[in-house]
């Protein structure tokens, strides 16, 4: 299993590539639609490095963490162990500490033109490139707290950019208090991290939570961070950072963008961000995540929403043991959660309102016993045939709110469905798994061993 060596994207890499999980693309490779393809064609594959990108001295990488184990190895454990490792981050934050010589600004470019990046063009019906694994920086206003997030950027020409940003994502909410002071927002657009600072900068946490100093407790020590002409915090050890304003009060059209379940949408417009300084390592990266339903781009969601929605869940309901956002629910509209025994009845449902409150894009809620594993498919599908009866385990909420990006919503609004797949005690009381007794099993596992 791969084992991030340090806080940079590089090292990761260089534990992948010993362990056979990276493959190197000599090219020449265009940056319009093939190296797109190239990333979906190894969708079940290992990462891939494009060595030579057409019209760009600069490498790209992609599909980084497009496996579970990757994902997890990133932060050093097994997939099984992560979603306890990230609880444990989330209830103890590491604040970064400030480096002098920062790998990310061995290189100045004033005035940058993003031309100069070989930023892919993803898909047939997208209007231009998108840089798609940009964790950005912001904070609210001089001294106030910071904010990580990734938010799809695309070119515009020369130094400007479009920002993709839902309304009540964390970083609009603080670019609209900017405009209430009469103020653009200072932002710096990281690329090329740790696997740690992706997975922190996804979670979903309270506006004024630092998802940087989550990082850090991923890691298991502060994040070395450096300084932007703005002041801002950014990864030392990244591999490009665009240091820019956002500006809500310049709004421009989109066009047609892919999303997280496979299809494309229209928001309409975007703020403008226009860049005035990039930074960067001498021989720098630039990572990116093959976006709409691929592995990368579903499990950074899904994994990190799954474990802030189990930190929220077990603050009202203790005997909540795991949560999934599986890729088959698009890592977004999906939840499956899993209760302790002696769970009070009605807790499944408890736990399926709690969700949906939490968590506006969720859908589907599925409850299932503690002995289920939430994020195995084939026990979570067995669960719902074995122990949910139609006309006693369904719960459906008509008319609840709906996320933008839901592909279901209209005019705001989507039904529910809350299935309960827990073992109930007026159902057979006769149903025993059907195995070789246990000391017969054991002999068994010596024996192949």
């Amino acid at each position: 299993m791969p084992v991030a060596v340090d806080q940079s994207l590089r090292g990761f890499l260089e534990a992948l590539e010993r362990d056979g999980e990276l493959r190197r693309v000599a090219g020449p490779v265009s940056a319009r639609f093939e190296l797109s393809a190239l990333l979906a064609c190894e969708d079940d594959g290992p990462a891939l490095l494009f060595e030579s990108v057409e019209g760009s001295s600069i490498p790209v990488v992609g599909g980084v963490l497009g496996s579970r184990t990757r994902l997890a190895a990133g932060v050093g454990v097994s997939f099984a162990e992560l979603q306890a490792r990230m609880l444990e981050a989330l209830a103890a934050p590491i604040p970064p500490r400030e480096v002098a010589d920062a790998p990310c600004q061995e290189l100045v470019v004033e005035a940058p033109d993003l031309a100069a990046l070989p930023i892919p063009w993803f898909f047939e019906h997208e209007t231009g490139p998108y840089l798609t694994a940009a964790a950005i920086v912001a904070r609210d206003g001089d001294g106030g707290p910071a904010n990580l997030s990734i938010a799809r950027l695309k070119p515009l020409g020369g130094a400007r950019a479009m920002a993709g940003i839902a309304p009540n994502h964390h970083l609009a909410a603080l670019a609209r208090r900017a405009a209430q002071r009469g103020e653009t927002l200072p932002i710096a657009a990281t690329i090329g991290n740790h696997p740690a600072v992706m997975l922190a900068s996804t979670l979903y946490l309270g506006l004024g939570e630092d998802e940087l100093q989550v990082a850090g407790s991923l890691l298991g020590e502060p994040v070395e961070v450096a300084r932007t002409a703005e002041g801002l915090a950014v990864p030392a050890h990244c591999e490009i950072v665009l240091e820019g304003r956002l500006d809500v009060e310049e709004q421009i059209a989109e066009g047609l963008v892919s999303e997280f379940h496979g299809h494309y949408e229209d928001y309409g417009t975007g703020s403008v961000v226009t860049f005035e300084r990039m930074t960067m390592r001498r021989d720098a990266i630039l990572q990116v995540v093959e976006p709409g339903r691929h592995p990368e781009h579903l499990l950074l969601g899904g994994v990190s929403i799954a474990a802030g929605l189990a930190a929220t869940l077990r603050r009202t309901i203790p005997t909540v043991r795991a949560v999934a956002v599986p890729e088959g629910g698009a890592g977004r509209l999906t939840a499956v959660i899993s209760l302790e025994p002696g769970a009070r009845p009605g807790s499944a449902q408890r736990a399926m309102f709690a969700a949906w409150a939490a968590v506006s894009l969720i859908r589907t809620v599925t409850v299932v016993d503690a002995d289920v594993d939430v994020w195995d498919h084939a026990e979570v599908e067995w669960a719902r045939t074995a122990y949910a009866r139609p006309d006693r385990d369904l719960l459906v909420a008509p008319g609840a709110a709906a996320d933008r990006s839901d592909p279901l919503g209209r005019d705001g609004r989507v039904a529910k469905l809350g299935i309960d797949a827990t073992r109930k005690a007026l159902d057979r009381d006769d149903h025993r798994v059907a195995a070789p007794p246990a000391e017969a099993l054991e002999a068994a596992l010596r024996r192949l061993r």
